[in-house]
C-alpha cells in the first residue's frame, strides 16, 4: 500500500490513519499519551482499556471499529492527490482482549494484516472469525497476506489452549453446531495447568501471565478450583474493565494462586518464595525455557526426558511438558498460532503473497520459506531448498526431518550471528543470548516487550 495513507502499529510515520492490533507493548512501541499524529482505529474491548495504559490520551482521536462490519474510508493519494477508497472490517484475532485483524479492500487492493492471532480447531470464536473473514471477503482475492510468524517453524505445535488448560470434549463447526470431541484427539497426555494445581495441594501457585492476556486460562482454574485468583493492582484494574472482577483479589490471604507479571517471574523469585512456603511456579508459553542452564545443574534443565507419546488412534507422538526447575513448569499455553495452524490459515485465505511481521523474535522465520507454495502467486524456481529442510509433501509444504537452526535472511543472520556464540537448546531453537553473568546476578527473566505468549 502507498506511504502516507494507513499505519497499523506503527505510531512513527505519517499517515492518514491509523490502526491498532491490540495492546501488547510490542505493538504499541512508539505510542504515548500525547500522541496526536491522526485517527485511531481500534476496537471497541481495545478502546475501552486504552485510557488505562495511556492516561491522558486524546479520546477525540479513536475511531471504534465493531468486529466483522466494514466501514468505509476515503484518502487522499501523497503521490497523485486523487482520493482512494478503502474499506476496512476488523475480524477477531482470538489473540488477547481486543485483539483484531484488519481486511483492507478497496482501490489499492485487498491486504489482511493479521497482528498477534491464535485460530484452533477447537475454539468456537475462531470458527466465527473464520466465518466472518470469508463473508468480508466476498471472493476477494488476498494480495497481501501480512502474517503473524511468531511461531512459523515445525518445532513449535501446541494443544489448544483450553487442552493446556484442562481438558475439553467438544469441537464447533462454522454452523455453530456441536460436535462429539473424541478424547484421543487431546494432543497425547499434555500436563496441565489445572492438573498441576491439583497435584500440589500443600503449595502455593504463582503463574505468569502478560499484563493483557491468558484471561481465559484463570478464569478456566478459578472454575475448575472453585477459587479466586490473586492478581497485582493494574492488573485488577483491567479484569473490571474487561468484566472478570468478580473472579480476582488483591487480597493474597484468601487464595493460594497468585498470577504475576512476567517480569516477576523468576528462578530467584521462585527460591525466594520457597524459603517462606512451598511454592510451585506455572509457565504459560509458546516458548522453550531453559533458566541458569549454564551452571549444568540437570534440576535446572528444561529439556529433561524427551519422553513421546501417542494420543492412540493414528494421532502423531507429542512431547510432555516437563518440570524445568525443581519449582518450576513449562505448559504450551500459547496465544499465538503454531506451525500447523499458521499453515491451515494460509490455505483458508489462499493470498498471493504472504510477508511476516515479526521481525524482533529470538528467532526469524520468513513464513515463505515453508508456505511459499501455498501462494497464489508460487512459481517453483525447481532449485533445492537450502533453507529449512530439503523434502516438500503433497501439498507442497516443506517437510522437516532434522533442523539445527533456525532460518533467518542473510542480512538479518548475519547481524544476528555478528559476534555471539550460537548454542543450540530444546527443539533446535537458539537460546537466548543473555550473558550468563546477567543471568547469574539477576535469574531469568522474560521481557513483556516480546510478545511470545
Amino acid at each position: 500500500m502507498e506511504k502516507g495513507l494507513i499505519a497499523v502499529d506503527r505510531w512513527g510515520e505519517a499517515s492518514q490513519a491509523y490502526f491498532l492490533t491490540h495492546l501488547h507493548a510490542d505493538h504499541t512501541r512508539g505510542l504515548f499519551p500525547g500522541w496526536a499524529k491522526g485517527p485511531l482505529f481500534c476496537s471497541p474491548v481495545t478502546a475501552r482499556l486504552l485510557p488505562s495504559r495511556f492516561p491522558g490520551f486524546e479520546l477525540s482521536l479513536l475511531r471504534v471499529l465493531d468486529v466483522g462490519v466494514p466501514h468505509p474510508l476515503t484518502l487522499d493519494s501523497p503521490t497523485s492527490g486523487m482520493s482512494v477508497s478503502i474499506r476496512v472490517t476488523a475480524i477477531d484475532a482470538c489473540h488477547c482482549p481486543g485483539a483484531v485483524m484488519y481486511l483492507f479492500q478497496g482501490d489499492l487492493g485487498c491486504m489482511l494484516y493479521t497482528g498477534g492471532f491464535r485460530w484452533e480447531p477447537t475454539d468456537k470464536r475462531a470458527w466465527v472469525g473464520k466465518k466472518a473473514l470469508l463473508s468480508a471477503l466476498g471472493g476477494d482475492e488476498v494480495d497481501v497476506l501480512h502474517l503473524d510468524n511468531t511461531f512459523c517453524n515445525p518445532f513449535f505445535e501446541f494443544p489448544p489452549r483450553e487442552v493446556a488448560a484442562q481438558q475439553v470434549f467438544f469441537l464447533w463447526t462454522l454452523d455453530n453446531e456441536l460436535l462429539y470431541f473424541p478424547h484421543n484427539y487431546i494432543f497425547g497426555s499434555y500436563l496441565q495447568v489445572v492438573d498441576i494445581i491439583k497435584s500440589h495441594p500443600d503449595h502455593d501457585i504463582v503463574i505468569c501471565i502478560d499484563t493483557l492476556g491468558k484471561e481465559e486460562l484463570l478464569v478456566q482454574v478459578s472454575d475448575s478450583l472453585n477459587t479466586k485468583v490473586w492478581v497485582w493492582p493494574e492488573r485488577l484494574q483491567t479484569m473490571d474493565l474487561l468484566g472478570y472482577d468478580r473472579i480476582f483479589t488483591t487480597k493474597s490471604r484468601v487464595t493460594k494462586v497468585r498470577a504475576i507479571p512476567r517480569y516477576s517471574f523468576t528462578v530467584e523469585t521462585l527460591i525466594a518464595l520457597n524459603t517462606l512456603r512451598p511454592t510451585v511456579g506455572i509457565l504459560p508459553s509458546g516458548l522453550p525455557w531453559e533458566p541458569n542452564s549454564f551452571q549444568k545443574d540437570p534440576s535446572l534443565d528444561l529439556v529433561g526426558e524427551n519422553t513421546s507419546i501417542s494420543s492412540g488412534s493414528g494421532q502423531k507422538a507429542t512431547k510432555v511438558p516437563k518440570r524445568c526447575h525443581q519449582y518450576i513448569f513449562s505448559v504450551p499455553y500459547s496465544s499465538h498460532s503454531c506451525y500447523s495452524e499458521i499453515g491451515e490459515f494460509i490455505k483458508l485465505v489462499r493470498p498471493s503473497k504472504v510477508r511476516g511481521i515479526v521481525f524482533s523474535s529470538f528467532c526469524y522465520v520468513n513464513p515463505r520459506h515453508f508456505f511459499g507454495s501455498l501462494c497464489t502467486s508460487y512459481q517453483p524456481s525447481g532449485q533445492p531448498s537450502t533453507d529449512l529442510g530439503k523434502n516438500r509433501t503433497a501439498n507442497g509444504v516443506r517437510a522437516t526431518q532434522t533442523v539445527y537452526v533456525v532460518a533467518c535472511e542473510q542480512p538479518r543472520r548475519e547481524r544476528c550471528m555478528k559476534g555471539r556464540a550460537t548454542r543450540m537448546g530444546w527443539l533446535g531453537v537458539r537460546r537466548s543470548w543473555t550473558s550468563p553473568l546477567r543471568r547469574q546476578r539477576r535469574g531469568v527473566k522474560i521481557s513483556e516487550e516480546a510478545d511470545h505468549g
